[in-house]
C-alpha cells in the first residue's frame, strides 16, 4: 500500500490488531535496532505514526491542533494526518473518519490510549493548564513510577496520555537489563503472579539464537 508518498505493509498481529510497517521517505535520525538477527539497514527505527478511528473529524481536529499544538500535514479519501512540530517519523497522528463503525471497546488486542511526550514537569503541567482552560476534563498528575502521567479524552473518545520523559524506565533496573525482567510498580506487587500467570511467554525462535 502506499499513501502520502510512504509504501507500508500491513498484516495483524495474533490479537488482531492492524499494524504496518513503513518505509518512510525522508531521514530517520532515530538509532536503528540493531541486532544480530536484523541488519541496520533494515531494522526498525521507531514509531511512525498512530491511527485514531472517529466518526466525525471538527471537533477531533480541533483538538489536535488548538489543544494540542499540532498542525496539519495532508488529507485524502476521509484521512487526515497531523504533525507535531516540523514533522517526520515519529510525529504524525493520522485521523479516519469512519460514521458507521462500532463504537472501541478495551479488550485483548486493543490499544487502550495514545501517548505523547512532554520533556518534563512544566511542559506537562503547561499543556495540561492550557487544556483545563479550554473546558477539557484532565485528570490530575499521576505519578506511574517511570513517568508522570495526565489523562483526557478527545471528542471522538479516543482517551489521550501526556507523559514525562522521567525518572525513565531504568529507574529501578540497568538499561542493558531491560526487558529481561517483569518489573512493577508498587502497587502491582501484590498481584505478581496473577500478573505473570496471564503474561504470553516469549521466546526467540532458537534457529536464529545459538544460546537458547
Amino acid at each position: 500500500m502506499t499513501r502520502d508518498n510512504e509504501e507500508s505493509l500491513t498484516f495483524r498481529d495474533p490479537d488482531g490488531l492492524q499494524i504496518a510497517l513503513v518505509a518512510h521517505q525522508q531521514p530517520d535520525p532515530r538509532d536503528p535496532w540493531d541486532t544480530p538477527f536484523v541488519p541496520a539497514e533494515h531494522a526498525i527505527r521507531g514509531l511512525h505514526s498512530v491511527t485514531m478511528s472517529v466518526t466525525t473529524e471538527d471537533a477531533t481536529a480541533d483538538m489536535l491542533t488548538r489543544g494540542l499544538g499540532l498542525s496539519l500535514a495532508s488529507q485524502e479519501s476521509g484521512r487526515y494526518r497531523f504533525q507535531a512540530g516540523d514533522g517526520g517519523p515519529g510525529t504524525f497522528v493520522d485521523v479516519e473518519i469512519t460514521p458507521d463503525a462500532p463504537r472501541g471497546v478495551v479488550a485483548g488486542g486493543t490499544v487502550h490510549h495514545v501517548a505523547w511526550r512532554a520533556a518534563d514537569d512544566d511542559e506537562q503541567l503547561a499543556l495540561r493548564a492550557d487544556l483545563v482552560d479550554q473546558g477539557v476534563g484532565v485528570t490530575s498528575v499521576l505519578d506511574r513510577q517511570y513517568f508522570r502521567s495526565i489523562y483526557f479524552r478527545e471528542p471522538g473518545g479516543v482517551l489521550q496520555e501526556v507523559a514525562t520523559d522521567q525518572p525513565g524506565f531504568d529507574a529501578d533496573e540497568p538499561l542493558l537489563e531491560l526487558g529481561r525482567a517483569l518489573k512493577l510498580p508498587p502497587w502491582l506487587e501484590p498481584t505478581r503472579e496473577q500478573i505473570a500467570a496471564a503474561l504470553p511467554q516469549l521466546q526467540l525462535p532458537a534457529e536464529n539464537n545459538p544460546e537458547l
